[in-house]
């Protein structure tokens, strides 16, 4: 691959425990561990950051579908849950769930567009195969 962006960071601390930080200085968070898992709560978590970068790269992808097949979108939103759980391996998992948004087109034409994104999408590239991704459109 050759490369158009390089992105860095910089975990220290105790892992989920500690800071990150993007090199940069356009990203630094306190990190802790979510309540629902034994910890603090008291900090962001690699689970929130994956749900903001994935949603927010899939809704690039989104408008760049729709740009490239000449549809005009407007009021979209893509939300995104990213679940932890037991793999049953004593590791552990992730599981998406990405909700598209697109009020103004008929389900079928919207639908078609998500699924168009979900191929074109870096994040979707990256976890074909490796975690389950489930896809919502919807018009609310």
């Amino acid at each position: 691959m050759d490369a158009l962006y390089t992105a860095e960071a910089l975990a220290t601390g105790a892992g989920r425990d500690g800071r990150v930080a993007t090199s940069e200085g356009r990203l630094e968070l306190d990190l802790a561990v979510p309540k629902e898992l034994g910890g603090s709560g008291d900090g962001a978590n690699p689970e929130q950051l994956f749900a903001a970068g994935y949603a927010a790269c899939f809704h690039s992808a989104l408008q760049t579908v729709a740009r490239s097949q000449k549809v005009k979108l407007t009021d979209t939103s893509v939300g995104a849950r990213v679940q932890i759980g037991s793999n049953g391996d004593g590791g552990f998992g992730l599981a998406v769930e990405l909700e598209v948004v697109i009020p103004e087109l008929p389900h079928e034409q919207a639908q078609a567009l998500a699924d168009a994104a979900h191929q074109v999408c870096p994040y979707s590239n990256a976890t074909r195969g490796n975690i389950d991704v489930r896809i919502t459109v919807s018009d609310d």
